[in-house]
C-alpha cells in the first residue's frame, strides 16, 4: 500500500471557497476593492485548488486590524466552533465552567499567524489544527492538568502558525493535528 507524500499542498473544500467568495463580496460592497479587482480575485478564488492559492487570491483585501480581538465567552456550557468558519487574526475564548472545542481543520484561515488566548476556569478544551499548522504553546499557563500535545516531526511549509496563550485552571487542553 503506497502512502501519500507529506509535501502535498492542502486542498480546499467548497465551504472554504464559499467563505472566500463571501469575503470578496463583502469587501466589494464596503468599497475596499473595485469591480475589476473583484472580478479578478473572484476568478482566482473559483479556480483555486490549494489553501495557498486561496490566501493569495484574498491578499489584496484589507487586513483586519491587529488590535481587534474576537471573543467567544460562556459562563457555563459548551463553546464549539467547527466546520467552515472564518478564524479571526486574534481570538479570545473565555469559559468559567464547561467544555471548549475549536476545530480549525476545515476553517478558513486567512492569516499567516493566528493568536488564540484561552481564559478557562474548569473543564476540558480541545483544539484541532490544520494538518500543516505550526503550533506554539509557550504563552499558555496550565494549572491542575498538563497540556496534551505532540509536536509534529515534519510540517509542510505554508501552513498557518497557531499561537496559543492564556491560562487554564482545572482542566486539560488537548491539541491535535487534523488527519486530512
Amino acid at each position: 500500500m503506497a502512502s501519500l507524500p507529506e509535501d502535498l499542498p492542502s486542498l480546499i473544500s467548497e465551504d472554504d471557497r464559499d467563505a472566500a467568495v463571501q469575503r470578496l463580496q463583502e469587501a466589494y460592497a464596503e468599497g475596499h476593492i473595485s469591480h475589476e479587482e473583484m472580478d479578478e480575485d473572484l476568478h482566482q478564488v473559483l479556480t483555486a485548488k490549494t489553501r495557498n492559492e486561496l490566501v493569495s487570491a484574498l491578499a489584496s483585501l484589507p487586513e483586519e486590524s491587529a488590535g481587534t480581538t474576537s471573543t467567544i465567552a460562556a459562563a457555563s456550557g459548551r463553546i464549539q466552533r467547527r466546520g467552515p468558519w472564518r478564524v479571526p487574526r486574534s481570538l479570545k475564548v473565555e469559559s468559567a465552567f464547561g467544555r471548549v472545542h475549536l476545530d480549525l481543520s476545515r476553517a478558513v484561515i486567512e492569516h499567516a499567524v493566528v493568536d488564540i488566548e484561552l481564559q478557562l476556569g474548569t473543564g476540558r478544551a480541545k483544539i484541532t489544527v490544520p494538518r500543516d499548522a505550526i503550533v506554539d504553546v509557550e504563552g499558555l499557563q496550565t494549572g491542575w492538568k498538563d497540556l496534551l500535545y505532540k509536536t509534529r516531526r515534519r510540517s509542510r511549509p505554508g501552513g498557518p502558525r497557531i499561537r496559543i496563550s492564556g491560562a487554564m485552571g482545572f482542566g486539560r487542553l488537548k491539541i491535535r493535528h487534523a488527519r486530512r
